[in-house]
């Protein structure tokens, strides 16, 4: 397992998260055999949102591991608030009241990671700022950061507030490259050429932001895995088949190696509840993609190369 260290050699975590939004379909058992599988495997960090399961996987994963002093040290507890029903909110109350809710259900005194899940179009930057230093200064969060924020909405938010945004949790798999595809086609009259993000990957790599990737799987905005999708995606299939073969493991491995050979040194989130698939996806921690085979999964994925 990969291990990146960050905040200034304070905060060390693994490359490979697991994702806790589905947990709440397992028994409180299948949980915790879950949760040490992914420990075993030398995962150390966990991500949570107070919307999953409308709080209660939070919950679950707290029982589930009988958290105590013992278990939390071995932990980077993160979790995301902003989402409501129907609207986005960055307001102090809200953000203050969220991660009080988010401590008691996790049966812990504090969060080592706090991320606004997405962006809140009204949000007053000194505002949030002040809610932010708020939950620092009672010791309740220690470490800040965003999800699928732009560039610009960063730096608004940067700004304002006086500790350094250590992540950006973002949507990118070899499937699904918004992130990749304009820096690969620039000054070109073609659909890839479009910046649809804000160069959000190269501002991240220059301010020092972890990408965290979520649906490393996935085809478009939960379309479904293009794994095992011969219909749509069969030469990338194929190419992820070929290589897992050559440094034998599985297609899960490869697609994870994707991102892990990247030089912004993502971190890669799996969201599956299958031990097995948490496994497969901790195999492509390190896995030492050659440049050659990088861009030919990313043709292969339906790109072009310029």
């Amino acid at each position: 397992m990969k291990y990146l260290t960050l905040a200034d050699g304070n905060l060390k975590v693994s490359n490979i998260v697991m994702g806790c939004m589905r947990i709440n379909n397992l028994d409180e058992a299948g949980v915790e055999k879950h949760i040490r599988t992914a420990m075993e495997a030398g995962i150390n960090h966990f991500d949570h949102a107070d919307i999953y399961g409308g709080g209660e996987c939070e919950e679950l994963f707290a029982r589930a591991i009988h958290m105590n002093s013992d278990i939390r040290e071995k932990m980077i507890l993160q979790s995301k608030c902003g989402i409501r029903p129907g609207y986005y909110d960055f307001s102090r109350e809200h953000i203050l009241e969220a991660v009080d809710g988010i401590l008691k259900r996790l049966h812990t005194e504090y969060l080592d990671i706090l991320l606004l899940h997405r962006p809140d179009a009204l949000m007053d930057p000194e505002e949030t700022a002040e809610a932010l230093q708020t939950l620092f200064d009672a010791g309740k969060v220690r470490y800040f950061g965003v999800s699928n924020h732009n560039s610009a909405q960063i730096e608004l938010l940067q700004r304002a507030f006086g500790q350094k945004l250590l992540f950006n949790q973002m949507q990118i798999s070899v499937a699904h490259t918004p992130l990749i595809d304009s820096g690969m086609a620039v000054n070109m009259f073609i659909d890839q050429s479009i910046d649809r993000t804000g160069s959000t990957l190269e501002y991240c790599r220059l301010k020092g932001i972890t990408i965290q990737s979520w649906s490393p799987f996935q085809k478009g905005f939960f379309e479904g895995p293009f794994l095992g999708d011969m219909e749509k995606y069969p030469e990338l299939n194929r190419k992820c088949e070929e290589l897992a073969e050559k440094y034998n493991v599985t297609p899960t491995g490869i697609a994870v190696a994707w991102l892990t050979r990247h030089p912004a040194n993502m971190q890669v989130i799996l969201g599956t509840t299958k031990d097995s698939r948490i496994l497969e996806g901790c195999a492509g921690s390190e896995l030492p993609l050659t440049r050659e085979e990088w861009y030919g999964l990313y043709q292969a994925a339906g790109n072009m190369i310029p």
